[in-house]
């Protein structure tokens, strides 16, 4: 199905386009300004005038118009387009999105801005609602997150964290969107992409040493770290252990991740290393599920390599959980959601699957699929709480279904501080690794200094990588 969205008059295309993609999404749309043809039969019209905004939707044979007269203020002439473009899209699907207007990716971060400038919860809640159209669960959701985070947040410019890439995995899942490697694929890299990783980790240290900096968290993801051997990964910790002052570290996790890579021995490596905090991630705990999205190992294979960390000392585990995962059903996710509560992790984060192929809002297949995956995310939010998870951090990707969120819920005291000030945007990181990014922020001002994306291409271009060094040198001044 073809769509094309014309623009007449105005430069609003970004946040038109952010609107039209909550209701039709997973499609690419034709984009035409002013007297360019659309070729495509559905058709939305957004027009400004020194007079009016109208919108004039032809979608699937239905017509609808709408105007208003046009304020003079371009702030909100964006935003009455917007709002009149999403009650129309409303009307024509009969689709409410619970997040109503709002299309970034951190929703908490409007109310922690309110809760700051002084306003009470009940004011903020009153506002963002009558702004954005966000839903009575959806807003209780944000502000319960951000009154967590509140507490959290304040920390001092010399505290950074950092981020450290290992990209391989055993297998590929289907509903992977990261930058991720098959261990057989790449194997003959990993010797040669762990060394560099190991000198780019030395030079940060110096670094973090030569402007007086304070390493507050250390993540170590991926990919699945544990899919490296137990002496690969040891020569990494080490590495971060020479250089990093670990005795001012508030929290050290590693991606465990997948249950077909965690043994005994890389769960010792860990813990002798003095990370504090791992990730198992059996996504769902159903089988069939599993099978087919590609996993290579059983439910039980998780409960075994949970309890064995458990066994070991590990006392701040955390499991994610994925809503909508292929041939998943409600009642698979219900079962899922109640065996991993009874396992008790210290943290549980669910996750929303993001849509990969075009979708149509009105087909009823997948109005029947966003129903389901809604009512996944609204059992967690309900349930959690009631077993003692609070939501403590929050975050939306592009094309996820049903416009909603991922959401980190943790028993109090084992909330992740390195997902928090990630999503805040607040703090530096500095990231090693391939597709790492390092994020100086000095005052408002945010400087990012991406790496390469490809194991082959950090390994081949490690020295053109490290002269990237120098930008994030010369950002690191600013903060001394």
């Amino acid at each position: 199905m073809n769509y094309a969205l014309i623009f007449k008059g105005h430069d609003f295309a970004y946040e038109v386009q952010a609107i039209a993609k909550i209701f039709i999404p997973g499609v690419r749309f034709q984009l035409c300004r002013d007297d360019e043809i659309p070729t495509a039969e559905n058709q939305i019209v957004t027009a400004i005038n020194a007079e009016r905004i109208d919108i004039n939707i032809l979608m699937h044979g239905k017509c609808l118009n709408d105007s208003c007269q046009c304020p003079e203020e371009n702030a909100q002439q964006e935003y009455l387009l917007c709002r009149m473009l999403y009650q129309s899209l409303q009307l024509l699907t009969g689709y409410q999105p619970p997040w109503g207007m709002l299309t970034g990716i951190r929703p908490v971060r409007k109310v922690l801005d309110q809760l700051e400038q002084g306003f009470a919860p009940e004011q903020v809640c009153q506002t963002l609602q009558e702004q954005y159209l966000i839903s009575d669960q959806k807003m209780q959701l944000a502000l319960q997150t951000a009154l967590i985070q509140k507490k959290i947040l304040p920390h001092s410019p010399k505290q950074i964290g950092l981020y450290i890439s290992i990209p391989f995995c055993p297998t590929r899942c289907s509903y992977c969107s990261f930058v991720s490697h098959s261990i057989q694929s790449a194997k003959n890299l990993i010797p040669a992409y762990i060394a560099k990783l190991c000198e780019e980790i030395a030079i940060l240290g110096t670094l973090i040493r030569k402007y007086q900096l304070s390493v507050q968290s250390i993540y170590i993801g991926g990919g699945t770290p544990t899919a490296i051997s137990a002496q690969q990964l040891s020569s990494i910790m080490q590495t971060i252990q020479e250089n990093i002052d670990l005795c001012q570290v508030q929290e050290y996790t590693v991606e465990a991740g997948r249950a077909d890579t965690i043994t005994k021995e890389k769960l010792q490596v860990i813990r002798q290393m003095q990370a504090d905090r791992i990730s198992i991630n059996p996504q769902t705990l159903q089988d069939a599920v599993l099978q087919k999205i590609g996993r290579c190992h059983t439910a039980q294979q998780v409960i075994d390599a949970y309890q064995l960390a458990r066994q070991l000392g590990f006392d701040n585990i955390n499991m994610d959980l994925i809503a909508g995962l292929p041939s998943d059903t409600y009642e698979g996710f219900a079962d899922t959601l109640r065996k991993v509560i009874a396992l008790h992790p210290d943290s549980i984060t669910v996750h929303t699957l993001t849509l990969k192929r075009s979708a149509d809002l009105y087909g009823s297949k997948q109005n029947t699929e966003i129903s389901i995956v809604e009512k996944m995310a609204a059992l967690s939010a309900q349930i959690l709480p009631k077993s003692n998870y609070q939501p403590y951090y929050l975050y939306r990707q592009k094309n996820t279904i049903g416009n909603l969120e991922n959401v980190g819920y943790a028993k109090p005291g084992k909330e992740n501080i390195y997902n928090i000030l990630i999503m805040d945007d607040r703090q530096t990181i500095l990231g090693a690794g391939c597709g790492a990014s390092s994020k100086i922020i000095c005052q408002d001002n945010i400087v990012r200094v991406m790496n390469y994306k490809f194991p082959y291409e950090y390994i081949s271009r490690f020295s053109q990588l490290m002269e990237k060094k120098i930008q994030i040198e010369t950002e690191l001044e600013k903060l001394a």
